[in-house]
């Protein structure tokens, strides 16, 4: 539904429901000067907040798909999420890890799966990894996490493997959104996931004790140049070492 369609409906539903301007803009708690603006077909320059409180006030009920280049928004995400799966992959087994990537379980009537499960088979250690592209609800994804890292023992007797220490990481694209979510919500993130890109890179080096974190991925091309787990050309290699992005 283009704007002209969509200006056109709120018309057409206030009428249906005998209502002038005044009364609708009141309902919605707007002004009448918008209403008939919005009427008018002036859709693109009101907020999202404002379509949508006028769009509920009438009844309507709006559909939103988002694309981009074509793409649809679902697909994009997804594909997102495989880039920087498979690039946590990499960096895991890199370091002398046995990887299984969306590792299901089903324990105890509780089902579900772990972005990726690793195993270090000389420090005995136990790795869940929780990848994300977005942060859009934190206790939800802490909720998560913690049931998976209570259900690792499980796990791992049903794998047949005996860990001496296990590490509960969450994964995310080295990217400024993710850095500032992160910082907004620190006193959170610090209680139930303390370390951080450097710490979690040396447990995958040498595993002691048990972990909890989050690790900031940057993705280097062979060509020496930072990519974006989706893709994109983020900075040239000269103003970053190995170390200098993830060393929070």
């Amino acid at each position: 539904m283009n704007e002209t369609q969509l200006a056109a409906l709120f018309r057409a539903v206030r009428i249906r429901r005998g209502w002038t301007q005044g009364e609708l803009a009141a309902a919605a708690g707007l002004s009448q000067s918008l209403i008939s603006s919005l009427e008018c077909g002036d859709v693109g320059g009101s907020s999202f907040r404002v379509i949508g409180r006028v769009a509920v006030t009438l009844g309507i009920s709006l559909g939103f798909e988002a694309r981009w280049r074509g793409i649809e928004a679902a697909k994009l995400l997804d594909e997102r999420h495989a880039a920087l799966v498979r690039l946590g992959v990499e960096r895991i087994r890199a370091a002398r890890w046995e990887v299984w990537p969306e590792r299901t379980f089903s324990i105890w009537g509780e089902r579900g799966s772990i972005d990726i499960l690793a195993w270090h088979a000389g420090a005995r250690a136990l790795l869940a990894l929780e990848v994300k592209t977005r942060l859009p609800d934190l206790q939800d994804l802490l909720a998560t996490m913690d049931r998976k890292r209570r259900l690792l023992p499980a796990i791992a007797n049903a794998s047949k493997l005996a860990p001496a220490r296990y590490g509960s990481v969450l994964l995310l694209p080295e990217e400024t959104w993710a850095r500032n979510r992160v910082r907004t919500f620190a006193p959170v993130f610090d209680a139930a996931l303390p370390a951080r890109t450097v710490e979690v890179r040396r447990w995958l080096e040498r595993p002691a004790d048990d972990l909890r974190g989050i690790w900031f991925l940057l993705d280097t091309a062979a060509d020496g140049r930072a990519r974006r787990p989706g893709g994109g050309l983020r900075v040239s290699a000269a103003h970053h070492t190995d170390s200098g992005p993830e060393s929070e």
